[in-house]
């Protein structure tokens, strides 16, 4: 039934493997999952693993213990948070350019919400937050933290807190890929000079209060952001 598992990522896989086969409805007859022994068995890694990936499942909902019984599919399993493998996500061809563009696809709408939402505080905040960029970089630093803490500022604006988890969440996973590019455009003044006209651009379109301009700056801001990411070598 299960792939024999070899990797460092060995409890996230069994995990994985573990959650396609109840999608699958192999434990449907009884809704009980083997026992830690066969499982350790079956997919050949140590009983500390399957626990370690049991209780991944149990954090996300999906299975409960039950005292003196077993393992059961919890009732409400097929509800799932969103789970990305980060090796994947970060190692796999592609996988960062896919990220980008959801991330593409989210943000531009958040920034027209945050135009037609955005009040003064709002604005002082995000203003602070882009000034922080470039304090960073001109103390010589990669701006990560700041790139990522001024697309959140626009974020809070919007006051819808799901914009925030979601972007919050791709984040996690994007960020090697920001430093790369930040490192990229800190050797090219071409870069350095098109990422601070983007920031302006999305910074000004809410300040003007216009949700379309905003939603094309920060569509256009990612757009070249991926391509950046393409020049240096990363995808």
């Amino acid at each position: 039934m299960f792939e024999t598992i070899s990797s460092p990522a060995m409890s996230e896989r069994v995990a994985q493997q573990l959650l396609a086969q109840i999608d699958a409805g192999s434990f449907n007859s009884t809704g009980k999952l083997p026992t830690e022994a066969v499982l350790a068995r079956e997919f050949g890694v140590s009983r500390t693993v399957i626990r370690e990936a049991v209780s991944r499942l149990k954090s996300e909902g999906v299975v409960e213990p039950r005292q003196g019984s077993g393992v059961y599919i919890a009732r409400h399993a097929a509800i799932r948070p969103l789970r990305i493998d980060y090796a994947e996500a970060v190692e796999s061809s592609g996988s960062l350019a896919h990220l980008l563009a959801v991330r593409r696809a989210i943000e531009a709408e958040v920034a027209a919400e945050a135009a037609l939402h955005c009040t003064a505080a709002g604005m002082d905040e995000i203003d602070a937050a882009l000034h922080r960029i470039e304090e960073a970089v001109a103390e010589g630093r990669d701006g990560v933290a700041e790139d990522m803490a001024f697309h959140r500022a626009i974020a809070v604006v919007t006051g819808n807190p799901y914009f925030l988890k979601t972007l919050s969440f791709l984040n996690q996973y994007l960020e090697a890929g920001m430093k790369v590019t930040r490192g990229n455009e800190a050797t090219r003044e071409d870069f350095s000079r098109q990422v601070r006209e983007e920031h302006a651009a999305i910074v000004d379109a809410i300040r003007s209060r216009d949700p379309m301009a905003a939603r094309n700056a920060a569509r256009t801001h990612l757009y070249n952001a991926a391509r950046r990411l393409a020049e240096a070598g990363i995808s």
